[in-house]
């Protein structure tokens, strides 16, 4: 059952060069205990889309259409007010870098605790027992003491699991969680993975993972979204897309993974990489915005918009090569040639 829908979704940015079209008509859903996975290059839009969907989106960034449905209510509708209410209670993120997210002055126990006399008018007293155990919840060693820390004497992965006991401390349907392994080593990255697994599993708290990371969707992820200039350029189930990816810049990036060789097989000189730059976002190409960096690139990708097409078992992609005028026309041509 969907519990978030995203319909149409545009966030635009209007700057001394022109409009920047950091969101541009996004739609999909996420269902009740899913982990949908959300990847792209750094200024795709993955960031700005997860603050659109908070309604936290800093000046000159504004809303400029499209529909956020929670359990059926559009967020956008709702007034700052009502909208405030449900930050924390119903939708919670985390953010990149928890140093810059924590607040320095103050212990982490009364920044949770105050999320918690918020949203559920609890004592001090209460919100404080109430933050010792979400931090215990969490795996934070020893949270009678630790509660009373300031950010600073922790490290990385404590400051991020703070980050995760403060967003799910009021119980929320969602988790948008936002690069949250990105200034943490490997070892614990996988630690705070496998926590934010074990906590959807236990809560069937939905969450949208964020990320650039392709290995960490392929371990957590059930769905996967593709995102290129602010589109959707591929959805897919994650097994169908790391096995048969469709869009051209899915394949890219997937080559452009490191990858370790067998004994014997001799190794690649160099990682393959996609050619090309991404586009300015306020001078995009006409068509697809992949085109001038795709290697089957053709005379109807620049024509007009590329839509999203439906290839059934839950995989969209934007691309011309599943067209089914460009599809026929390729068998006509095949056979052709083979008389």
């Amino acid at each position: 059952m969907a519990l978030l829908e995203i319909e149409g979704l545009k966030t635009y940015f209007t700057t001394r060069e022109g409009v920047v079209r950091a969101v541009d008509g996004v739609s999909f859903h996420l269902d009740e205990g899913e982990l949908l996975g959300l990847v792209g290059e750094s200024g795709c839009g993955k960031s700005v889309l997860a603050l659109s969907l908070m309604r936290l989106v800093p000046p000159p960034g504004e809303i400029v259409g499209g529909r956020v449905l929670l359990a059926g209510r559009n967020l956008l509708e709702l007034s700052e007010e009502e909208m405030r209410q449900i930050r924390g209670s119903r939708i919670a993120m985390i953010f990149q870098d928890p140093m810059t997210s924590l607040n320095p002055v103050y212990t982490v126990g009364e920044q949770i605790a105050e999320a918690l006399r918020l949203h559920r008018k609890l004592s001090r007293r209460e919100a404080r027992e109430a933050a010792i155990e979400a931090m215990r919840e969490v795996a934070i060693p020893d949270p009678d003491r630790r509660v009373d820390d300031y950010p600073h004497q922790l490290s990385g992965g404590m400051r991020q699991r703070v980050m995760i006991a403060m967003a799910l401390a009021c119980d929320p349907q969602i988790l948008i969680a936002d690069e949250p392994t990105t200034a943490l080593d490997v070892t614990i990255q996988a630690q705070i993975l496998e926590l934010l697994d074990s906590l959807r599993r236990t809560r069937n708290l939905a969450i949208l993972l964020i990320t650039h990371d392709l290995g960490v969707v392929a371990e957590t992820a059930e769905r996967v979204i593709v995102m290129y200039t602010g589109r959707i350029v591929e959805e897919s189930p994650v097994e169908e897309l790391f096995a048969h990816p469709k869009h051209p810049y899915t394949e890219g990036l997937l080559r452009s993974v490191p990858k370790l060789t067998l004994a014997g097989v001799r190794k690649a000189e160099r990682l393959q990489a996609i050619e090309g730059n991404v586009p300015k976002l306020t001078r995009l190409p006409p068509g697809c915005h992949f085109a001038p960096r795709c290697p089957y690139r053709m005379a109807r990708c620049t024509e007009s918009e590329i839509p999203l097409y439906e290839l059934g078992g839950g995989v969209r992609v934007r691309c011309v090569l599943y067209d089914s005028t460009v599809i026929a026309r390729a068998d006509v041509e095949e056979k052709s040639a083979t008389r």
